[in-house]
């Protein structure tokens, strides 16, 4: 009895000892990973025809479906959600029935290290990858124990009323080299919860209080005159100030650009919450900025997008719309570009952190002029035909063009919302 009462007490002595050493090893000074997260013209479009190809509105329930990715687009979504999330990135390497996973995490600051490294080897099994190996840190995980966490995990989710069919459209997944095979059920039921999942309830009254806003500010049916975007806007942070004097500026900001960007593009927020079929909802009226409503739409989808994802993908979406024009639309135009970076300015200053969230309360409270949000473009060119561009800038990342968007950057820099 008394050898059994001195191995617990020596038990509980070396556990936090065993424990703050295994911590000790996970953390590192130097990151595994350090490739930036830089979106290209040539990503967007790739993305854009895998979402084509595979939109879940044309899909019939029941049908098993197979989409194909390749490594570097898989590589590309997983260093985005680790900078997006968690600070860090990521890489994946794809190969015949394995994946190499390799990311890195920024901690905040400790005694410890900067860094959260983690490695790990994957292979097919059944419905979902399970580890082969696992190291975290100088730490290696037993395989076996990382994967109980991840059934456990996979079974809660299963079980969960909100996320079950969302879970289960997934069937299986294969790796194969440089691509990754996903096979696919979909389902009404899963879209109803990913949506669910994407707009929390919390945002979703947000997102309601906005557009009650909204309705009152379009005013009744038959009202045709188009509505300045500096107004709208004003507004809405207006609410925002009110409503998040005891809640959160940010948060409030971020709902307030979402629904604005939604309004201003002619679209419904019902695509991405179906209880809004059942809100009020204002009569669409055009909405202008610099007086012109493509302006309008460049700008608040921008914000909003800037606001939810981040510049890299905002500023991805924005350049892509501009060369997916000068192959047979409108054409390049780098007033369109201006309008892009300035909502995206708008996005990051209203939501970076409480404080400048709360400084432009301070100013749509003042009043906002369009010349607070909007730069000059006037003399900028536009309507460039891909030949055209080509010829007067190089394309794209050459010194002409370089030199047109810093200037754009200078403008949008001196306006005085952000003086």
């Amino acid at each position: 009895m008394k050898r059994l009462r001195v191995a617990l007490l020596a038990l509980l002595v070396l556990l936090p000892v065993v424990a703050a050493a295994l911590v000790w090893f996970a953390v590192d000074s130097v990151p595994l990973v350090t490739a930036k997260v830089v979106l290209t013209v040539t990503d967007i479009e790739r993305a854009k025809q895998v979402l084509s190809r595979n939109d879940p509105r044309k899909m019939r329930q029941g049908v098993l479906r197979s989409v194909v990715l390749p490594q570097q687009d898989v590589s590309l979504a997983a260093a985005y959600l680790a900078s997006r999330y968690a600070n860090g990135s990521a890489q994946v390497l794809l190969q015949q029935g394995t994946a190499t996973v390799r990311a890195t995490m920024e901690l905040p600051p400790n005694p410890l290290g900067r860094y959260l490294n983690l490695h790990a080897e994957l292979e097919e099994s059944g419905q979902l990858p399970r580890f082969a190996q696992l190291r975290i840190g100088r730490v290696p995980v037993p395989a076996f124990a990382g994967n109980w966490f991840l059934q456990r995990g996979f079974d809660r989710l299963q079980r969960h009323e909100g996320y079950s069919a969302a879970v289960d459209v997934v069937k299986q997944v294969q790796m194969r080299e440089g691509a990754l095979n996903v096979q696919f059920e979909w389902s009404d039921a899963a879209a109803a919860q990913i949506k669910s999942a994407l707009v929390p309830a919390q945002d979703q009254e947000r997102w309601k209080a906005y557009q009650a806003r909204l309705v009152e500010l379009a005013g009744a049916g038959g009202r045709v005159a188009p509505l300045p975007m500096e107004q709208l806007l004003a507004a809405l942070l207006q609410l925002a100030r009110q409503r998040s004097a005891a809640g959160d500026a940010v948060a409030e900001n971020r709902a307030a650009l979402i629904v604005l960007a939604f309004y201003a593009n002619g679209k419904g927020l019902a695509a991405l919450v179906p209880a809004a079929r059942d809100w009020a909802r204002p009569v669409q009226r055009v909405v202008t900025l610099g007086g012109r409503p493509d302006f309008s739409q460049h700008f608040s989808i921008s914000a909003a997008l800037a606001a939810t994802a981040g510049s890299p993908l905002s500023d991805a979406v924005g350049l892509y719309k501009e060369v997916d024009d000068s192959r047979g639309g409108s054409g390049f135009s780098f007033n369109d570009i201006a309008a892009d970076r300035a909502g995206t300015r708008l996005g990051e200053f209203a939501t970076a952190a409480a404080g400048s969230a709360a400084r432009l309360h301070l100013k749509a409270a003042a009043g906002l002029r369009e010349q607070d949000l909007f730069p000059q473009v006037q003399d900028l060119p536009e309507f460039m035909p891909e030949p055209e561009f080509k010829r007067r800038f190089g394309g794209i990342g050459q010194p002409a063009y370089t030199r047109m968007m810093a200037d754009i950057e200078r403008r949008i820099a001196a306006l005085p919302l952000y003086r």
